[in-house]
């Protein structure tokens, strides 16, 4: 452990300290960031560019009193080792050991759980008004990232901050990149003024800011406004907030430790919401990630043997990498393929797509609403616009699936990566609700490849489908090794499964997506043991085959099994047909239908295969449950 920082246990000890003495401790918290990423993967460049920014914060303000507000969340390493928690950063994203995002279950210092971007200024407005209805006085701060601030829910927030009639601090950290390049008019606009801000200039405004605001009462808004004239340059985002009535300080160096300490003590003493814009560099004080931030944004374990590798630790083919093969081929096929992105062109796999075809690709920044409107917009124009989105980011864009896709029925392919448990990530972005809020959307089917195989046929179908398709994948390895199967390599056809195992008993497992791997292990395993089951792939969540449920009427038992959860899953849609079914016969079930899929509850972070176990989808899970049923026999 470092000189200063083995002995800094909680904020109050890093008052302690000089200011020059905080530059040497963040150098010490940016070595035991890069260490512990090293060796468990996480976000890197992100929290290497907020160390000094961090400090600088819970140096001036007590945040076990004062509010701190994160938006997207993955920039709270430094924060999370300021308020007691450097001991266990070594855990850090494994199960049971540290979030890789704020969690109030781990400490007061965190108010949110937080893994979306977006939500920090409308939940900073949000609580000072509570402290202005309180009549208490806490300091509330939102660090805001320069992609999060183009958020549609960002604006709705600058919108409504003439509310509040008090201390509120928004603090924009612009280091001009989300995942990727930053996107869209405003990110242009601010990168413009990055440019043409030289260091001398972010120190005269420093300087200036400094010189008007030691002022307090009926002088204040005097100050803000001789401030506010001095920043008529060219180009400033002064322009852009002073339109709301929000004063604007800025640009900073979010890296000048000692001047942040003295800008936030002097703003924090305004009676009034502001704005601080500081600009950081994304990856400082690691090399490979400043000369790469883009590729150390969130990597695995990328220390071997001592040394960093050229890339990070390369794993096998994922079905990211699946779709990313099969979208270019798509892409090349069919000029009316256009690709769409809300910020993630590397995470989703259009990077290829992007190089190949930069007329036919957009990427619109963390925008999922306005990607999905997009995407209405375009199969309007009979185009065939294919968006790309993590399950837990898709969330944010259900009224514009409800409202301009499934009620114009319009034939929009949307591709949900990460739809599952998602593994180290955590609860803040597994996919388990995404068949839930999308099955109960009319005209819209959903299906769900197994492989790399079904990747390509799925998406070919998607595509050519004429009308709203939802397709889920996870973030896992895909491999025809696996499960290599002639029945895989079949076209889709609209609501058709296909049987893997015939099976000799009266048991069969039907399989949603991925899991199929894990229903085929769990099949070998009880032949064994002398269990013939039957495995069917379902490949479609919506519409459902019929022979699924008729199997349960010729007194079968019927094993679901999905990476989803139970609620509003497949095997909830299962169980209505059934229901359905019988109602119209009127006729009972004549077999079981048991449905594997997750508890209704958030699932910590883990390894996926481990928390496939745990909803009880895994292989031994399934095997155990089969067992029980032929004993019960």
């Amino acid at each position: 452990m470092s000189e200063l920082l083995n002995k800094i246990n909680s904020p109050q000890d890093m008052r302690l300290l000089s200011v020059e003495e905080l530059k040497k401790l963040a150098q010490e918290v940016r070595d035991h960031i890069t260490h512990s990423v090293s060796q468990t993967g996480g976000h890197l460049a992100s929290n290497l560019g907020v160390v000094d920014l961090t400090i600088a914060m819970h140096y001036v303000f007590d945040f076990f009193d004062d509010k701190l507000l994160w938006d997207v969340g993955h920039q709270c390493y430094a924060h999370k080792i300021l308020t007691g928690r450097k001991d266990e950063f070594e855990n850090l994203r494994k199960r049971d050991g540290l979030s890789g995002f704020p969690s109030p279950d781990e400490s007061p210092y965190d108010l949110f759980s937080v893994g979306h971007a977006g939500t920090a200024l409308a939940t900073a407005v949000g609580m000072a008004l509570g402290a202005q209805h309180k009549g208490t006085n806490e300091k509330v701060v939102a660090l805001v990232g320069d992609a999060s601030i183009v958020n549609g829910v960002s604006f709705e927030a600058l919108n409504n901050m003439s509310l509040v009639k008090r201390q509120l601090l928004v603090v924009l950290n612009d280091n001009s990149m989300a995942i990727d390049v930053t996107q869209g008019a405003i990110a242009k606009f601010l990168s413009k003024v990055r440019l043409t801000h030289t260091y001398e200039d972010m120190r005269k405004t420093t300087h200036n800011i400094l010189e008007h605001l030691p002022v307090i009462g009926g002088r204040m808004e005097g100050a803000i406004k001789n401030f506010t004239r001095t920043l008529r340059m060219a180009v400033s985002p002064n322009r852009l907030f002073e339109s709301m009535n929000i004063p604007y300080f800025g640009p900073v160096d979010g890296h000048d430790i000692g001047s942040l300490v003295k800008l936030f003590r002097a703003i924090s003493e305004l009676n009034r919401p502001v704005i601080l814009h500081v600009y950081t560099k994304k990856g400082k004080g690691f090399t490979p990630a400043d000369d790469d931030p883009r590729r150390f944004h969130s990597t695995g374990p990328f220390v071997i043997n001592g040394k960093v590798e050229e890339e990070p630790k390369a794993g096998k083919r994922i079905f990211t990498d699946a779709f990313s093969d099969a979208m270019l081929t798509l892409g090349e096929a069919d000029e009316k393929v256009i690709a769409i992105t809300a910020a993630m062109p590397d995470g989703t796999g259009l990077n290829k797509f992007r190089d190949e075809f930069p007329d036919r690709y957009y990427d619109v920044g963390i925008a999922e609403s306005a990607a999905v409107d997009i995407a209405a917009g375009l199969a309007k124009q009979g185009l065939k616009p294919v968006v790309c989105i993590y399950s837990t980011f898709l969330q944010r864009s259900f009224d514009q699936i409800f409202q301009e896709i499934s009620q114009q029925n319009l034939p929009v392919v949307i591709c949900i990566d990460r739809a599952g448990l998602v593994g180290n990530d955590g609860p803040t972005h597994h996919g388990m609700m995404d068949i839930g809020f999308m099955r109960m959307l009319p005209n819209v089917q959903i299906v769900s490849p197994a492989n790399e195989a079904e990747m390509k046929n799925a998406l070919t179908y998607a595509v050519n489908a004429g009308t709203p398709v939802a397709l889920r994948y996870p973030k896992d390895v895909v491999s025809d090794d696996q499960i290599a199967l002639p029945q895989c390599q079949l076209p889709f056809e609209e609501g058709k499964s296909v049987v893997i195992r015939a099976g000799a008993g009266e048991i069969f497992i039907v399989a949603i997506g991925s899991v199929l791997t894990e229903a085929v292990k769990s099949a070998d395993i009880l032949n064994k043991e002398g269990i013939s089951v039957g495995v069917i792939n379902a490949r479609f969540v919506k519409p459902i085959d019929e022979k699924i449920v008729s199997l349960a009427f010729q007194g079968k038992t019927v094993i679901t099994v999905e990476d989803h959860g139970v609620a509003c899953g497949f095997g909830s849609s299962v169980l209505e047909m059934a229901a359905k079914k019988a109602q119209e016969a009127g006729i009972g079930v004549a077999g079981r239908i048991i449905t594997l899929a997750g508890p209704d509850r958030f699932i910590k972070a883990g390894p996926r295969g481990s928390q496939l176990e745990e909803i009880g989808v895994g292989a031994n899970s399934i095997v155990e449950t089969v067992r029980k049923l032929v004993v019960s026999v």
